[in-house]
C-alpha cells in the first residue's frame, strides 16, 4: 500500500488516560442517533405514529428498508475513499468533526416531522442522510483507535469506547422515557400532541451528540498527511483503492477474508438489535412498555461484556474473543427460538447480548491491529463497505423465514442462519498477534 500518513502509538510508549477519554466519549455521545434516533425511538415513531395511514398500499416500514438500504449503497461506495482522502490529507479529525456536525443537523432537523403521513418522507430523507453521515464519522473515529492506544492495550480501549456508547445509551434512554416518553405531560408541559414529546427527544438526541463530540476533537490531535504532490484527486482515489485492495490481497489476503467475515457476523449482530424488540412484543409477549427497559437492561448487559472481554483481547487475541462470542450468541438463540415466556426472553435475551458487545469491540480492534500504518482510515472505510454490502442478508432471511413458515419467530432462524455463516468464514482466517505480553501503563 502507499505511504503511510501517521503513526499509530509504538509499543513502550505511554498513552494519556485523558486522550483515551476523550476518544470514547465519543462513543457515549453516538449512542444518541444509534440508541434514540434508529432503534428505540424515531424509528418507531416514523414506522407506528407518522406513516400508520400512509395511503398506496405500501407500509412506512417498507419505505424505511427501502430508504435506509439506498442510504447503505452510498455508504458502500463512498466510504472508503472518503477515509483514504482524509488520511492523505491529514484530515482525519476534520472528516470526523465535519460529518458528526452534518449528522446533528439531520438529527435537529427531525424536530420539524410532525405526526401526520405528509411529514413521513421529510423523517426518512432525513434518518437516510443521518445514517450516511454517521457511518463516515465512524470511518475516521474508527480509524482514531491507534492513534490513542498501543498494541498492548488496544483492545481495552476499543472495549471501553464500545462500553461509553452502550451506557450512554443507557442514560440517554432513561432521560427521554421519563422526562418525555412515558409521562402524559413531560418536563416543560411537553405532551404528544403532533408529536412533539419524541420531536423534543430529536432535538435533546442532537444535543447529547453534540456536546459530546467535542472532547475528541479538542483532545487527540490531527495527524500528518502525505504531501501535496501524493494526494490523489476524488476520482483517481478509486484508482488507489483498487490498486490497494490488489496488493492487500496479495500480500496478505486474510486481512481480505476478515473483512468479508466481519461483514456476516456484524450484519447478525445488527439484526439481533434490529429485531429484538419486535420480537419480545410479538412472540415473547413482553408489554410494549417495557421494551425501552429491555433495551436499558440490554445495554447494561452488553457493555459490561465489552468491558470484561476487553482485557481477554490483549491477552489471548481478538479473534478467539470473536469466536466465543459467536458460539455463545448461537447457544442463547437456540434455545430462544423454542423457549416461551417474557421471563424466558429477559434470561437468554440478555446472555444473548453479553457477548454481543465482546464480537462488536474485538472485531474493530481484530482490523486495527491489521491495518498498515496511514491507512486505518482507507481500511475502516472497507470494514463499512463490506458490512453495508450485505446488510440486507439478515433483515431478508429474517423475512423469508417468518413468510416460509407464517410466525414471527421463525425469523430467529435467519438471524442464526447469518451468525453461523460469520463463524463459519472467520474460523480459517489468520488472526493478529496479540500484544498481551507487552506491559503498558497508562499516564494521567
Amino acid at each position: 500500500m502507499s505511504a503511510a500518513a501517521v503513526e499509530p502509538h509504538p509499543i513502550g510508549q505511554p498513552v494519556s488516560r485523558g486522550l483515551i477519554a476523550a476518544w470514547a466519549v465519543w462513543d457515549w455521545g453516538s449512542a444518541a442517533f444509534n440508541a434514540v434516533i434508529v432503534t428505540f425511538v424515531f424509528t418507531v415513531y416514523l414506522t407506528d405514529s407518522v406513516g400508520v395511514n400512509l395511503p398506496g398500499g405500501i407500509s412506512a416500514n417498507t419505505w424505511l428498508g427501502w430508504s435506509l438500504g439506498i442510504a447503505g449503497f452510498f455508504v458502500a461506495i463512498l466510504a472508503p475513499v472518503t477515509g483514504q482522502r482524509a488520511d492523505a490529507g491529514g484530515r482525519r479529525k476534520l472528516s470526523l468533526g465535519v460529518w458528526t456536525g452534518l449528522t446533528v443537523l439531520t438529527m435537529a432537523a427531525l424536530f420539524g416531522v410532525k405526526d401526520q403521513y405528509q411529514y413521513l418522507w421529510l423523517g426518512l430523507l432525513l434518518i437516510s442522510l443521518g445514517s450516511i453521515f454517521f457511518e463516515f464519522a465512524t470511518v475516521s473515529y474508527n480509524a482514531m483507535l491507534r492513534q490513542v492506544a498501543t498494541p498492548a492495550n488496544i483492545g481495552r480501549v476499543s472495549a471501553f469506547g464500545w462500553s461509553m456508547g452502550y451506557f450512554g445509551g443507557i442514560v440517554l434512554l432513561l432521560i427521554c422515557y421519563v422526562g418525555f416518553i412515558h409521562p402524559d405531560v413531560g418536563w416543560f408541559g411537553v405532551t404528544s400532541e403532533a408529536g412533539l414529546n419524541i420531536r423534543i427527544v430529536a432535538l435533546l438526541a442532537a444535543a447529547w451528540f453534540a456536546v459530546f463530540a467535542i472532547p475528541v476533537l479538542v483532545k487527540v490531535p490531527e495527524i500528518t498527511g502525505l504531501p501535496q504532490s501524493k494526494r490523489a484527486g476524488f476520482f483517481a482515489s478509486y484508482r488507489v483503492l483498487f490498486h490497494d485492495l490488489a496488493s492487500l490481497y496479495r500480500t496478505d489476503r486474510h486481512t481480505v477474508y476478515f473483512l468479508g467475515a466481519s461483514a456476516l457476523f456484524r450484519d447478525g449482530l445488527n439484526a439481533v438489535f434490529t429485531f429484538g424488540a419486535v420480537l419480545a412484543v410479538t412472540v415473547y409477549g413482553i408489554n410494549s412498555a417495557d421494551v425501552l427497559i429491555f433495551g436499558v437492561a440490554a445495554n447494561v448487559i452488553s457493555a459490561i461484556g465489552a468491558l470484561t472481554a476487553g482485557r481477554f483481547d490483549d491477552r489471548w487475541g481478538p479473534k478467539r474473543i470473536i469466536v466465543i462470542s459467536l458460539i455463545g450468541m448461537l447457544v442463547a438463540g437456540t434455545i430462544l427460538l423454542f423457549a416461551s415466556g417474557p421471563t424466558a426472553f429477559w434470561i437468554f435475551g440478555l446472555i444473548l447480548c453479553l457477548f454481543v458487545g465482546p464480537a462488536q469491540s474485538s472485531s474493530r480492534t481484530f482490523l486495527a491491529r491489521l491495518a498498515p500504518p496511514g491507512h486505518e482510515g482507507q481500511l475502516f472505510g472497507l470494514y463499512a463497505t463490506t458490512g453495508r454490502a450485505v446488510s440486507f442478508l439478515a433483515p431478508m432471511l429474517f423475512g423469508l423465514f417468518t413468510y416460509v413458515f407464517g410466525a414471527d419467530r421463525a425469523g430467529i432462524v435467519g438471524i442464526l442462519l447469518v451468525l453461523a455463516g460469520g463463524l463459519a468464514a472467520l474460523w480459517p482466517v489468520r488472526p493478529p498477534e496479540p500484544a498481551g505480553r507487552v506491559h503498558v501503563e497508562a499516564t494521567g
